[in-house]
């Protein structure tokens, strides 16, 4: 399938590593000009440097997108480099895990800023230049767990749902201009993340027994979700979230 987005720029954060490396690979791959964002540099240059391996093109901006200043500087330099970007892909490292009651003040500011306000700043920055030319594709990169809040993801489950809400309604109110906004919400798949939250090998085989495909997905699983998204194809969906979570979601409601 012609994904009809050859030579379109995309901004894709969280790109050094796991499912926003795997989504900007993809994106390259389809001919897409990707800039990648990340916050360790030496991370995101050995990632630039494998898609350009691979024949894509990409180049690296390093970036805190908890920081609103520095979304402001990521978007000056690529608009300098190769112009307003006309995909934009927001994917944010995952917040600290906690149970409710062991979370403070400062945990509760951190993941705000972290994962819902660099939605709402990043989505902000690009829209102007989307609404302009009549076309755009925002893909927020939420988690399963916008519908099943998981107990120890407190502060993910909380502001990944509110993450979801912004985009049902930005979505409502750019369709007429031919922006789509969706959010794409990975289940449990095989990244450094799930790594760290299930090191202990006895809880991942019970989280396993919980996924119908009894089986982790994978970074390009997801990130072939979100480049059909960015699609010519997909202009027609809006403000929905799909699930690639090997059926668990499916399981559960």
């Amino acid at each position: 399938m012609q994904l009809g987005i050859a030579g379109r720029v995309a901004l894709v954060t969280g790109a050094s590593k796991g499912i926003g490396f795997a989504v900007a690979r993809g994106l390259a791959a389809e001919g897409v000009r990707v800039a990648m964002s990340a916050r360790n540099e030496d991370t995101l240059a050995s990632a630039v440097e494998a898609i350009r391996l691979a024949g894509g093109e990409a180049y690296g901006e390093p970036a805190d997108v908890a920081r609103p200043e520095q979304i402001e500087a990521l978007f000056d330099r690529v608009r300098r480099r190769q112009g307003d970007p006309e995909i934009l892909v927001v994917n944010a490292g995952g917040p600290p895990p906690g149970v409710p009651s062991a979370l403070g003040e400062a945990d509760w500011a951190y993941g705000y800023e972290l994962t819902l306000m660099s939605a709402v700043r990043l989505a902000r920055a690009a829209l102007p230049a989307m609404r302009e030319r009549h076309w755009g594709r925002i893909i927020n990169i939420t988690s399963l767990s916008v519908k099943e809040p998981l107990l120890t993801l407190t502060l993910s489950s909380a502001y990944r749902a509110a993450v979801t809400g912004f985009s049902k309604t930005l979505a409502k109110e750019v369709a007429a201009d031919g922006v789509t906004v969706n959010g794409v919400g990975p289940g449990y798949t095989a990244t450094e993340r799930l790594d760290e939250l299930f090191a202990d090998e006895e809880a991942r085989e019970t989280l396993l027994e919980t996924i119908p495909a009894q089986r982790f997905g994978t970074p390009d699983e997801v990130a072939a979700v979100v480049v059909f998204l960015a699609s010519q194809q997909a202009a027609y969906i809006t403000g929905q979230t799909v699930f690639p979570d090997g059926g668990v979601m499916g399981a559960v409601h």
